[in-house]
């Protein structure tokens, strides 16, 4: 599966934000996972082929992960950004188990964010 980022970029805090995720073949998990400057990287969501979706707490009623199999891209439509959203963003794909915290085996290159106050 070969995925790539798009749409990231700077934005005052507040602002909104849509990533794209072009993926070349369908997996069962498909996610985002953001890295902020010297911190480790973490699940922001996930969604799976029969469309269920996991956000993380921090994020939650802000961003929403969806899909469109049509044109095989997932988004992640972030709005009331704030600082400490910013990061690197990555897609990443996997099988079961799909979990925030679990693994993936597909990656994408990352989009940078970067939200300023």
């Amino acid at each position: 599966v070969q995925l790539m980022e798009s749409g990231g970029g700077s934005v005052q805090a507040g602002g909104t934000l849509r990533l794209s995720c072009g993926y070349s073949s369908n997996a069962y998990c498909m996610a985002w996972l953001r890295q902020g400057p010297g911190k480790e990287r973490v699940g922001v969501a996930l969604i799976r082929d029969v469309g269920t979706t996991v956000h993380a707490d921090s994020v939650k009623g802000r961003f929403t992960v969806s899909r469109d199999g049509a044109k095989k891209t997932i988004y992640l439509e972030m709005s009331d950004l704030e600082p400490e959203d910013s990061g690197m963003y990555y897609c990443a794909a996997g099988h079961w188990p799909c979990k925030l915290g679990g693994s993936f085996i597909w990656w994408g290159q990352g989009t940078q964010v970067t939200v300023s106050s």
